[in-house]
């Protein structure tokens, strides 16, 4: 029942601040545990809804008057899969590094309410109901950029609420002019009219506020600002979820749900993804050259990898949304696995700056070959995952006829491979700095969580067709087909 993916993170919130008084270790068992149970059932649905299945619940169905609903189709699994496979690596990754940070219970419980919130955005019908569900995403992510309870911590908290404080009232005004031009807010209903009973001025109106408010989400350039200081003053696990799934779920996919099913993906639409993913793909890329916090530029990189995806829902076409959709699932995983590494190596040696560390790898072998495996995927190299969603972008491009878009993507892809090689010189090769003689690789729990996402950038770019097939096709469907059936 699709109720249960916003429930039972709910349930297991809810009651997690109480383990603490039975066990310390509880917690930690219980968070990875639910997320594994969610990521089991949206496994149970993959061979439904690849075959073209649609799955509804409704609460009228059970006689609560309430017109609630929620509907599983090849978009919604491939965001819920994609939240589930970063939240569980995450939080066994947390169960060892936010120690220090005590209150684990209480991480975990503002971990699962996110989770909540992401799930219940990517399942509801109802626009109101996904601006609700936003919102509970976002207030559990200030919270958990915050944790930390320091200067930078809170600092970073506080940016990243005061844009998003901008971005959600550009979304509430622009749904108030849909409310006000159709009188629902129903995804069915607003697909079924298909524009015609909206004003042609208004609609120009309510798609730039979406793009602004989106664009603030999701931190594409020139919505940008508040990315690089939030994600590097969040815990680790905490910028692994921001980077990979938060943005894009409160951002992407929010608004391709919205450009496709309710106002169609226009020529004039398709041309501004176009210039936001030249400009962020550009400037995410040349702003990452020269960063010396590790996590910072990982936050840039993260603006860079997010052109990508726009300029493959720019082309319009099918394989250009496909290669947008699988590079949106690839970042999640080897953006994940990144800001996890750069979690392991400032664990391991106290020190984020690049600069002060130096000859760690024979120091930190798993985490040394794990960063390497992301560079790779992010910068595109074969055979790791992050190769052929770039691959599929530049050839989307090229059957698009925008070559020098497709010239600039490839050049951008070079860069991306230069700032991180420079990356790993400071940081894991060359002569050991002196003071680091002694340092170890970091828990099993940490390491155990970095290698798995690094097999699954090695898995993924090997058996992508399959992926692209079970995953990336059906969501290309929903979004093509763009007529959500009415209930």
């Amino acid at each position: 029942m699709l109720l249960l993916f916003i429930v039972l993170p709910l349930a297991v919130a809810a009651v997690m601040p109480l383990l603490d008084r039975v066990s310390r270790r509880l917690p930690d068992a219980l968070a990875s545990l639910t997320v594994a149970a969610l990521f089991a059932m949206e496994c149970g649905y993959v061979t439904l809804v690849a075959g073209g299945e649609v799955v509804y619940w409704s609460a009228t169905k059970y006689g609560v008057p309430a017109g609630f609903s929620l509907m599983m189709d090849g978009l919604s699994l491939l965001f819920l899969v994609t939240i589930s496979l970063v939240a569980f690596f995450c939080s066994i990754f947390s169960s060892t590094y936010m120690a220090p940070y005590g209150k684990k219970s209480t991480f975990y419980a503002l971990l699962l309410i996110m989770i909540a919130g992401m799930n219940g955005l990517v399942l509801t019908t109802d626009l109101f109901n996904l601006y609700v569900f936003l919102e509970v995403a976002a207030v559990a992510g200030y919270a958990l950029v915050g944790f930390g309870q320091q200067g930078d911590n809170v600092e970073g908290a506080f940016k990243y609420l005061m844009l998003s404080v901008v971005a959600t009232t550009s979304i509430l005004l622009s749904l108030s002019f849909i409310y006000f031009m159709t009188g629902t807010l129903s995804l069915p209903l607003l697909a079924s009219q298909a524009g015609a009973a909206m004003n042609a001025k208004l609609i120009a109106v309510c798609i730039a506020l979406f793009l602004m408010g989106f664009g603030l989400k999701i931190g594409v350039v020139p919505f940008h600002g508040w990315l690089p200081d939030a994600y590097p003053a969040a815990p680790a696990p905490i910028s692994a979820m921001l980077s990979g799934i938060l943005g894009k779920v409160t951002g992407i996919y929010a608004l391709l749900r919205i450009v496709f099913s309710v106002f169609g993906l226009t020529p004039d639409i398709s041309h501004i993804f176009t210039v936001l993913g030249v400009a962020s793909m550009l400037v995410g890329a040349l702003l990452a050259i020269g960063q010396t916090d590790f996590r910072r530029m990982l936050a840039y990189s993260s603006i860079s990898q997010v052109g990508y995806m726009f300029l493959g829902f720019g082309t319009g076409t099918a394989m250009g949304i496909a290669a947008g959709l699988f590079h949106l699932f690839n970042h999640a995983v080897f953006k994940s696995l990144l800001f996890l590494d750069a979690g392991s190596t400032e664990y391991a040696t106290g020190i984020r700056d690049l600069r002060k560390l130096g000859g760690i790898n024979n120091r930190l072998p798993i985490t040394g070959l794990t960063t390497t495996i992301g560079v790779f995927s992010t910068a595109g190299v074969p055979p790791f995952n992050g190769f052929w969603s770039k691959l599929f972008v530049i050839l989307a491009l090229v059957g698009a006829q925008q070559y020098f878009v497709a010239v600039l993507a490839i050049g951008a892809s070079i860069l991306t491979l230069w700032y991180f090689l420079q990356m790993q010189r400071w940081a894991f090769y060359g002569k050991l700095t002196a003071g680091l003689e002694f340092i170890r690789e970091v828990p099993f729990g940490m390491a155990f969580a970095t290698f798995c996402l690094a097999l699954l950038c090695l898995a993924i770019g090997l058996c992508y067709p399959w992926i692209t097939a079970n995953l990336i096709e059906p969501g290309v469907t929903a979004l093509m087909g763009a007529k959500m059936p009415l209930m």
